[in-house]
């Protein structure tokens, strides 16, 4: 059993943000945060584009930043949140600039700042096109300096622990569900060890991994969410999941895929059609540089109308120098698949890339759960609406760590440790014989989410899938209840969990906004939030 002050369960720019944040102003509270595998390996370390912030007065204001967010999200932000973030980001940014995180320079020594589809200006602080890798570069190494964070690698949270755990009958309805840590199966042991926590924060990020082609890596299975829904706690706007217009198509395939970032149509990439024809003027005047889902379904729509297995992004009239410069990892990506960015198009496709809904949460971070908090991907904060404006998240990420640390620091003396937990009872279970079984399933689930669930939805495509999707949970509770629990086995499990709610979510939504489209509501309705309570 392992006792801490608070429990942070995952290691990305949110998790270690809000660490790094109380420890710095209560350097008596003791701070553990669990990660599945590394320290370094999250959501965040993927981030190519940047991070939005408004930065140069001169030329930018709050008020665009707020109208680029309010425009992209298509009616669902939270107008007081967007506010919130756009008005404290910049200081947020400023902190992990402090810290040592380092971002790129133009030749007057100022921030080169960059543009992404939806912005009005360049507001895009970048580090080449590794961004997300150095700023968890830079948090881990900051979190490294203060003695009162312990990072526990190799643990797989299973469960948060609630009532439930004590005997009691816990519905969605109740208002006073209350956290009192997690259960976690250390991977280094095969035991599952008992967490107890005053305060516990879910920073798991995202869910890539429901579908065949997603730019998340391989640990995006949407733990945080699926214990949080579990647990009866709120979720809300899961049918709004981000597709990335531009992933690398490699016909070999990959998992992940690689992405494209954003930050190379700022850069002045046009996409085309594999005659060399623009095609993004048919869709919206700002042709290459529209919000992220009238480019991803543009480049669908393409593709089925010309039976072509992807569109093609067009870098050949920049400078090859500055290209290079700036994206040299995709420049280095592409000439290893015999792509030369400078003479050939580049092919792409879209992917699944972020969740925009998720664990409903208040402008501190709380959620529905006592002394439960979730920052990050595996959040609905209110700021994306039904599509995020790019290099937000980053952004919301760190703003949303900040609130939560002070609302924790404000209220953790008057919490105690829970007694009395039970030990974790995997009596009547036996070793699993047939890994096939999972991965499998796991198969399946990606082709249903994939083929019925993806960027244009229809009535009957919903219903297959939740039907496919019912006899899938069927055949993974049996082995979940029957068998030793495995991190294959929980990330199923956690990932059907999603799948059920992005299908679900998105049969209550009818109507056509964002992300969500269908082909039986193609018009825009009322301004509703789905919650799945």
């Amino acid at each position: 059993m392992i006792k801490t002050d608070v429990l942070i369960l995952g290691s990305g720019i949110g998790g270690l943000s809000t660490a790094i944040q109380m420890a710095l102003r209560r350097p008596e509270l003791t701070i553990t945060v669990l990660t599945k595998t590394n320290e370094g390996e999250s959501n965040t370390r993927y981030a190519q584009g940047g991070v939005a912030a408004v930065w140069n007065a001169e030329v930018d204001s709050y008020d665009k930043h707020q109208e680029d967010t309010l425009d992209a999200g298509d009616g669902l932000c939270d107008e007081a949140i967007v506010e919130i973030v756009v008005k404290e980001g910049p200081k947020r940014v400023r902190e992990i600039i402090d810290w040592g995180a380092r971002f790129d320079k133009n030749p007057a020594a100022e921030y080169d700042l960059g543009r992404e589809g939806g912005h009005s200006e360049n507001r895009i602080l970048h580090y080449k096109d590794l961004t997300g890798w150095e700023m968890q570069r830079a948090l881990m190494a900051k979190a490294a300096t203060l003695p009162n964070i312990t990072v526990l690698e190799h643990y797989f949270a299973v469960d948060i622990i609630t009532q439930h755990h004590l005997g009691y009958m816990v519905t969605r309805l109740m208002p006073n569900i209350e956290c009192y840590g997690a259960y976690a199966l250390n991977k280094m042991t095969g035991e599952i060890e008992k967490l107890l926590a005053r305060v516990t924060v879910i920073a798991t990020g995202g869910a890539g991994q429901i579908y065949r082609a997603t730019t998340n890596p391989v640990i995006a299975t949407g733990d945080g969410t699926a214990m949080v829904y579990r647990a009866k706690g709120w979720v809300e706007n899961m049918e709004f999941v981000q597709f990335h217009p531009t992933a690398l198509f490699n016909p070999a395939g990959e998992n992940p895929v690689f992405l494209v970032s954003e930050a190379v149509r700022g850069y002045g990439g046009i996409l085309k059609d594999r005659n060399g024809e623009e095609f993004m003027q048919k869709y919206d005047p700002r042709k290459s540089l529209a919000p992220r889902d009238i480019v991803a379904r543009a480049i669908d729509n393409e593709m089925k109308l010309s039976g072509d297995e992807c569109m093609f992004l067009d870098c050949r009239h920049l400078d090859p120098d500055g290209f290079k410069a700036h994206f040299p990892t995709i420049y280095e990506k592409c000439l290893s698949i015999g792509i030369d960015p400078v003479q050939d198009m580049i092919p792409v496709v879209p992917a699944c890339h972020y969740m925009c809904g998720g664990i409903k949460v208040d402008a501190v971070g709380r959620t529905n759960i006592q002394q439960l908090y979730a920052c990050g991907e595996c959040t609905n904060t209110g700021l994306h609406g039904a599509n995020r404006l790019a290099s937000n998240s980053l952004l919301e990420a760190m703003v949303f760590a900040k609130r939560i640390a002070l609302d924790i620091i404000d209220k953790i003396d008057s919490i105690g440790l829970k007694d009395g937990i039970p030990d974790w009872d995997a009596r009547g279970t036996t070793e699993p014989k047939e890994m096939v079984l999972i991965t499998q399933s796991l198969k399946e689930l990606k082709e249903i989410m994939s083929s019925y669930v993806g960027i244009v939805r229809s009535n009957v495509r919903l219903k297959r899938a939740l039907d496919r999707l019912w006899i899938l949970h069927q055949e993974t509770e049996d082995l979940y209840h029957t068998t030793v629990i495995s991190p294959q086995l929980c990330e199923l499990r956690n990932l059907i969990s999603i799948a059920y709610l992005v299908s679900r979510s998105a049969t209550m939504r009818r109507e056509s906004r964002g992300l969500h489209y269908t082909t039986d509501y193609p018009d825009k309705l009322g301004f509703v939030q789905v919650s799945l309570l």
